[in-house]
């Protein structure tokens, strides 16, 4: 598995990658381009986004640090926000979000090969991003290009799902390791802890919907 640094100057290899990204996400029919920085991303979303529209999103630490959560918060969208909610509540939230006019979320993974590799624990988040919302958009940091899916696989299993579930602060061995008990098996291999955040695998490629989905690369780490 191999992540891209971007501690390399720009016009090196990360440019290229990036590129090269944007291109094989395009040629599988979804929208991409890359951007410099987090503040141009957030302004990337805040075009792509009509005033006063109904919007949800899929937790996300990318989200957070790039100011896209406080973008939606804002008082100009009709935001369904499931930290604003009782517990109860979050199960029709989810069902809410399918009407959605746009749904926000970052990737797990995305491959040079032009697919984006997510996996979840309840299932909501790939949920909206396969169906139901009019636009999915995915910001996601240079640190998350991979080549291909078997490295996606491992980058998940190695850094992506210890990390977040040590942030919700879930009761799996990868919490106490640091490491999916699964990491030599194969894609669903993993634990059977009660908590395991990683039970449904999603491979985005090629889309019947052209430009459904917006990708939007930034060159800089963002996320786990």
């Amino acid at each position: 598995m191999s992540e891209y640094s971007v501690h390399e100057p720009m016009g090196t290899q990360l440019e290229m990658t990036l590129e090269r990204t944007v291109k094989a996400l395009r040629a599988n029919r979804m929208d991409a381009c890359w951007v410099k920085t987090k503040a141009d991303a957030l302004e990337k979303v805040r075009a792509l986004l009509q005033k006063g529209c109904t919007v949800s999103c899929g937790g996300s630490m990318t989200l957070a640090e790039s100011g896209i959560m406080e973008l939606l918060r804002s008082g100009d969208y009709n935001f369904l926000d499931r930290a604003a909610v009782q517990p109860e509540e979050i199960p029709a939230l989810y069902r809410a979000v399918f009407s959605a006019d746009a749904y926000l979320m970052s990737s797990n993974a995305v491959t040079e090969q032009g697919e984006l590799y997510n996996v979840d624990g309840n299932g909501n988040r790939v949920a909206a991003l396969i169906f139901g919302p009019k636009e999915v958009i995915v910001v996601a940091g240079a640190n998350k290009i991979v080549p291909d899916i078997p490295a996606a696989v491992q980058r998940v299993k190695r850094l992506a799902a210890p990390v977040n579930a040590m942030r919700l602060s879930q009761d799996t061995p990868c919490v106490k390791c640091g490491i999916c008990a699964g990491v030599k098996g194969d894609l669903a291999a993993g634990c059977r802890a009660e908590q395991r955040i990683c039970c449904s695998y999603v491979v985005s490629g090629f889309q019947r919907i052209p430009n459904r989905i917006h990708v939007i690369l930034v060159a800089e780490n963002l996320g786990y």
